[in-house]
């Protein structure tokens, strides 16, 4: 079925990668990792996200990358620009941000008025693994991080992090170093 997600998923990615403009069907959502080809001025090593089609691509060599699914921030929250990753984590811990709490005091009233910290593990909204991104070392508080809420990807979900399958974002991890640049357009 042709909707407006898989015109706009298909639309974004044709400005990504040669030759995709020129498909005469509609291409589906597919957020299994894949090896595809990217415009030139794109290094590898580095990270580019398209929000706009729900995609992550890690560029391997020159006009080549890994894309992965991901979700993205909700409207209004998203995350835009250049970062690098400047820390990284296996089964991190978590904290809603004091934003968070306010926009939303029933679902983090665990979080209110304490300092409590949520430990890594299955339960965990950051899922199995978190790359911070920081612009000139100051943490923005956005993440690529795995999930423990699947069914968002492909979607604009969360609170600005961009989310991953846990298995999917263990992968990206073990392939990125510190200092790794990320630009989400």
């Amino acid at each position: 079925m042709f909707t407006r997600r898989v015109f706009l998923a298909s639309t974004a990615a044709a400005s990504l990668i040669p030759g995709l403009a020129a498909a005469k069907k509609a291409v589906e959502y597919d957020p299994a990792p894949q090896f595809v080809r990217v415009k030139k001025q794109f290094l590898p090593g580095q990270l580019l996200v398209v929000p706009r089609s729900f995609y992550l691509y890690f560029v391997t060599e020159p006009r080549k990358a890994i894309r992965y699914g991901c979700g993205v921030g909700k409207a209004g929250l998203e995350f835009t620009g250049t970062a690098t990753i400047d820390v990284k984590k296996e089964w991190p811990t978590w904290r809603p941000t004091n934003e968070m709490i306010e926009r939303d005091p029933v679902a983090y009233a665990k979080f209110k008025d304490n300092d409590y910290v949520q430990p890594g593990g299955n339960g965990n909204p950051l899922g199995a693994r978190a790359l911070y991104l920081f612009q000139n070392g100051v943490d923005t508080y956005f993440r690529i991080h795995g999930t423990t809420q699947p069914q968002t990807i492909g979607r604009a979900a969360s609170n600005g992090c961009i989310r991953m399958l846990n298995e999917h974002v263990v992968d990206l991890y073990n392939r990125v170093p510190i200092g790794t640049v990320v630009t989400v357009v």
